[in-house]
């Protein structure tokens, strides 16, 4: 089996527009959330979440690219050439069809057809523009990805709801460790922060109207976030022969079924997929130092990840540190793993443990590991990143310091 490191990062969120800018928020535990100003906030309950402020998409993009390229792509594509340029990977001829494009989103364009819904039916528009469908499709970031940097090996997109990217990520680092492929621009992006995805996602009452406050006990909900997270996986043997630099190791990976109820996790399902993820990485659960936990800030999910944790690593003497850095950046849906996986390279590389912000009170019912409100200082060899999502799909990836 081949080794599989990451060579590159890139990312853009409400807490920075690249990867520095994202170390600097996440070690100071900078809030993100914040209340939106979208076309009509006044007519949802919910107003409030993580946006990218001041992003003007007419500085990165020409008129004709938009036409094809709704935020959530914009997002990718930002993320991508970042993460792509400090790889200095080169694509060519030569090896563009053992390179891929994998990507994890949930809601696709859901900008555009928000927008493209108020026209038919608020402004009685008769005609849309002709690239609607392919700029609202899901699959539209990876494509676009694969034809920027000519990339012919296998494009696609996963949606999985909130284990999207995870799953994205964990695909991609299957398909290099098999050898079918030597790289992969892998990761998530999103942007579903308009009335009509917000308006939905009101209906289901797990949506915070102030602060995300992962695993305290006065919770009252997670907060939407938008952005992307990419990175480029690749062959260790490659990587090492042309000189990359390498940010961390991919070792292990799973992915799990609950098989029970379409919104309400399973701790054994969040145990297994933890269990097999070590077992992938031929890892004893104490050698674990970091996890970056799921934890939305809902009643449920958090009382129920923190007891799969707690099961998974009981009787481990240096127990690991848990965080959730949804608190800042929010829930990015099907990006979520993406941006959560920068927290673990910033935590391999940096010795810095991001915290769990807007933390106010003790629930005997998540009695783990958290680092509240501001970071911690601590050497680690290897991080966990969970995402659980609604279908019941759980998937962990398991990262080693290089």
């Amino acid at each position: 089996m081949k080794r599989v490191v990451i060579t590159g990062s890139g990312a853009i969120s409400a807490i920075g527009k690249n990867i520095t800018e994202h170390y600097s928020s996440l070690k100071n535990g900078i809030c993100g959330i914040k209340r939106l100003n979208i076309l009509d906030a006044d007519l949802l309950s919910v107003n409030v979440g993580a946006m990218v402020e001041g992003y003007q998409q007419e500085n990165f993009f020409s008129s004709h690219e938009l036409s094809f390229f709704d935020r959530y792509t914009q997002f990718a594509i930002i993320a991508a050439k970042e993460a792509i340029a400090q790889s200095g990977i080169e694509i060519s001829t030569i090896n563009s069809e053992k390179v891929g494009v994998i990507i994890g989103n949930s809601g696709g364009g859901l900008q555009t057809l928000d927008e493209n819904y108020r026209n038919v039916f608020r402004h009685k528009k008769k005609r849309l523009h002709p690239f609607i469908i392919p700029k609202l499709m899901a699959n539209a970031a990876s494509s676009q990805l694969s034809i920027i940097f000519d990339i012919k090996g296998p494009s696609y997109t996963v949606s999985s709801a909130c284990s999207s990217s995870n799953h994205a990520m964990g695909q991609a680092f299957k398909l290099i460790q098999t050898g079918q492929l030597r790289a992969v621009i892998t990761g998530g992006s999103e942007s579903m922060l308009c009335f009509g995805g917000l308006k939905a996602w009101e209906g289901l009452r797990v949506m915070t109207k102030s602060k995300c406050r992962p695993f305290s006990k006065n919770r009252d909900g997670m907060a939407q976030g938008e952005g992307a997270a990419i990175f480029v996986f690749e062959e260790y043997e490659t990587a090492k022969r042309r000189r990359a630099e390498i940010i961390a190791e991919i070792v292990g990976f799973s992915m799990t079924s609950d098989a029970s109820d379409i919104v309400r996790p399973s701790k054994n399902g969040a145990k297994r997929t933890m269990v097999s993820a070590l077992n992938d990485a031929r890892l004893n659960r104490s050698q674990i130092g970091y996890i970056n936990a799921h934890g939305t800030g809902t009643i449920v999910n958090d009382k129920i990840e923190s007891s799969a944790i707690n099961e998974v690593f009981y009787g481990v003497s240096d127990f690991p540190m848990v965080s959730s850095t949804k608190s800042m950046h929010g829930h990015l849906i099907g990006g979520a793993g993406a941006i959560e996986l920068v927290s673990c390279l910033m935590a391999l590389n940096h010795n810095v443990i991001p915290p769990t912000i807007n933390f106010e009170q003790n629930d005997p019912n998540c009695d783990i590991n958290i680092v509240v409100n501001t970071m911690k200082e601590k050497k680690i060899e290897y991080a966990l990143s969970n995402a659980f999502a609604f279908g019941g799909t759980n998937s962990t990836l398991i990262m080693k310091k290089f």
